[in-house]
């Protein structure tokens, strides 16, 4: 069974002006993200600025994300590392701290090869006994998951269930389906690719819009799963100029703008990521007026 079908939001982290996590916040968008019908939570990923914080930080919010939820939708935990050990003791304080699954990026900065990746990803299933979802996304990492690789994996090792994919790539996405044989769980990590990949039988997506939107994406990927295609693909289509005015710089950059100009109060970024520039900014709020965000 995978570990969610429909709408997981990869979450922002919220921050005090100080800089510290805002624990306050980080309850309220978790309480709110359930009510709007989420079905999945993913804590310290890429939206999460995880790259930005200390170990300590990054156990102490999946711990505090695991006790809000109190089982009532997964929580899927960002553990992964260039650095295999490190990623073994993330995932381990995640197990302890309750998460129902992993989410683990491909080493970046040191990269390897294909065959290192499978060494990597299967050590670290070896010593979680958790459902583990890959991460491809070679803008962010340098270096692609093959969709043999991602198979290979999925089929000797129990518990590495399927793949948040990011890199775009439709071929390489139909070929993970066609080799795959079912054997893989395929998620978009890309919100103007969603009912796409849907198509290609992805079980649904884990998204950036949802932050701001988590209603409308649950109910675009709900409406996909219950066979209704023409409202999915409709909802989809609806939501490409503020998915691009999201992207339009470097996640979470705009989202937590966006998150902000609707009175979320997730506060500032952590360094390198900066502001919005204003030419940019007042797109994304044109953007969010016209889908009735503001």
């Amino acid at each position: 069974m995978a570990i969610f079908e429909g709408a997981g939001v990869a979450l922002a982290t919220p921050f005090k002006e100080s800089g510290e996590i805002n624990f306050d916040k980080l309850e309220q968008l978790v309480e709110d993200q359930i009510a709007n019908g989420t079905d999945c939570i993913i804590v310290c990923g890429t939206t999460g600025e995880a790259a930005t914080l200390t170990h300590d930080e990054h156990i102490r919010e999946i711990q505090f994300v695991c006790q809000k939820v109190k089982g009532r939708i997964p929580v899927v935990a960002g553990t992964g590392s260039n650095c295999t050990a490190t990623s073994v003791y993330l995932s381990q304080c995640a197990k302890e701290a309750g998460a129902d699954g992993l989410l683990l990026v491909s080493p970046y900065y040191n990269k390897t090869t294909q065959k290192g990746l499978k060494v990597h990803f299967t050590e670290v299933a070896k010593e979680v006994n958790l459902p583990i979802l890959l991460y491809n996304v070679p803008s962010r990492t340098g270096v692609n998951i093959a969709p043999e690789t991602i198979v290979s994996l999925c089929r000797d090792v129990d518990n590495i269930v399927g793949v948040k994919e990011a890199s775009g790539n439709f071929s390489a996405i139909a070929r993970i389906a066609n080799l795959s044989d079912g054997c893989v769980d395929i998620y978009s990590g890309n919100d103007d690719q969603t009912v796409p990949m849907m198509a290609l039988g992805a079980k649904g997506v884990i998204s950036v819009l949802s932050n701001i939107a988590p209603r409308q994406v649950h109910d675009m990927c709900r409406a996909y799963l219950d066979g209704d295609m023409q409202k999915a693909s409709r909802m989809q289509i609806e939501a490409i100029p503020l998915i691009e005015a999201l992207f339009c710089e470097v996640n979470p950059i705009p989202v937590k703008e966006a998150m902000n100009l609707m009175g979320m109060e997730v506060g500032p970024l952590r360094k390198p990521l900066v502001e919005m520039e204003p030419a940019n900014r007042e797109r994304l709020r044109i953007e969010m007026e016209r889908y009735g965000l503001l």
